[in-house]
């Protein structure tokens, strides 16, 4: 068994509360787990307005797959979110 960890770290641009923030992540948190059966969470910088890092996991049988996964979820987040920026995406993974 693989676990593949992403960390996302976004820039949200013109955004001017923590309530619109925790909108946008809600959304795109709830995109990822529908379209790529993932579980996706805000895990840091919690009390930053136009900043949110996300924690992405998956299971898989191989490594490969679970990176390109968590690669295609930080490449959906470019291209479909233009209210966000993607400022860094680091991938991990552990054999179990």
């Amino acid at each position: 068994m693989i676990i593949g960890a992403a960390r996302i770290e976004l820039n949200l641009p013109g955004v001017r509360s923590l309530k619109e923030k925790r909108g946008i992540l809600k959304s795109i948190n709830a995109q990822i787990q529908k379209k790529f059966n993932a579980a996706a969470a805000e895990v840091d910088l919690h009390d930053a307005w136009q900043s949110a890092t996300i924690g992405i996991s998956v299971v898989s049988t191989s490594a490969s797959h679970a990176e390109a996964m968590l690669d295609a979820i930080a490449g959906w987040i470019e291209r479909n979110r233009p209210d966000v920026d993607v400022v860094d995406h680091a991938v991990e993974t552990i054999a179990l």
